[in-house]
């Protein structure tokens, strides 16, 4: 009897083992919207937790005049990471995980256009953010330079150097991706008789924000890539000794830098388009006049 007992036991045991493979591999294969828009917005808030740590480290370092708890290499770090992981890793995350939950049902489509790159695009965030935050440990210390990582403070940074750069890469790659599956999925798979300027707010203000991230991710992608040449490839792009200019770097990555301000707010500003509506229980006012005002916007920010 006993030794049934365990063998029972272990059956037990192989079951629940089994269970909770079938179960993670079900979420790291899904191809759901749903599901996806789900991992994104948890992931958001992982990274929430992260930044607002990092913000903490920062404020009490800040309380009273003088060193209290860090060095200020690691000072810098803080502000560095926190608003790397703040910005690339929760706030865009967390609008692409409401895109994935919410245009899909709001045209009628029946989930994103290309489901195994949306599945794609969001797994590539954690490993982003692993490859950000080990820099900490790294010989050296994470990039202490700021979140713009202007030369030449940037091109000091220690081991941790090309990591910073890789997933600053990687976490661009997720978000071009993001915009590609977002707009074929409006371009292509809207219900019938939803022309463009029947589409809900926020389908337009991602529709939007999606070709910014087209056009803004890749010149930051490039501009650290020349960082990157600079460093280990004995090019000059940004050193003055060798016949480059430093402020070229400013100008490439706030060419970026702009449009990703409205990047993040055009999303914020469908969200609110649509809740208030909801909530007064009135149609939005001005809905063609508000579309044609976000394209400018967008428009604008590429020119500033």
């Amino acid at each position: 009897m006993s030794s049934t007992a365990i063998d029972t036991t272990h059956g037990h045991h192989g079951e629940h083992r089994r269970g909770f493979v079938a179960w993670a591999l079900r979420w790291i294969t899904t191809t759901n919207h749903k599901e996806i828009g789900t991992l994104y917005l948890m992931f958001s808030l992982l990274m929430l937790f992260v930044g607002g740590a990092m913000a903490m480290v920062i404020r009490a370092e800040l309380f009273q005049p003088g060193l209290q708890f860090v060095n200020p290499q690691f000072f810098n770090s803080m502000t560095t990471l926190h608003a790397l992981i703040m910005l690339l890793a929760m706030i865009m995350p967390a609008f692409a995980g409401f895109a994935n939950w919410m245009i899909p049902l709001m045209i009628g489509a029946p989930d994103m256009a290309l489901p195994r790159l949306n599945n794609w695009s969001f797994w590539l965030l954690p490993f982003a953010a692993t490859l950000l935050i080990i820099t900490l440990f790294l010989p050296g210390g994470a990039p202490a330079s700021g979140w713009t990582l202007y030369p030449p403070l940037v091109l000091q940074t220690g081991d941790a150097f090309p990591f910073g750069i890789f997933a600053v890469h990687l976490l661009g790659v997720s978000s071009i991706m993001a915009a590609i599956n977002i707009i074929v999925t409006i371009m292509n798979l809207r219900a019938p008789g939803m022309s463009l300027l029947k589409m809900p707010m926020f389908v337009w203000t991602w529709l939007i924000t999606a070709y910014l991230l087209l056009v803004a991710m890749p010149v930051l992608a490039g501009a650290v890539t020349m960082l990157l040449t600079d460093r280990y490839f004995g090019t000059s792009f940004f050193s003055a000794a060798g016949g480059g200019d430093p402020v070229l770097y400013q100008h490439l990555f706030w060419f970026f830098g702009h449009p990703e301000v409205y990047i993040i707010i055009l999303p914020a500003f469908g969200v609110i388009s649509e809740v208030i509506p909801t909530f007064s229980r009135k149609p939005l006012f001005g809905y063609a006049a508000m579309v044609y005002a976000t394209a400018s916007i967008a428009f604008l920010s590429m020119v500033v």
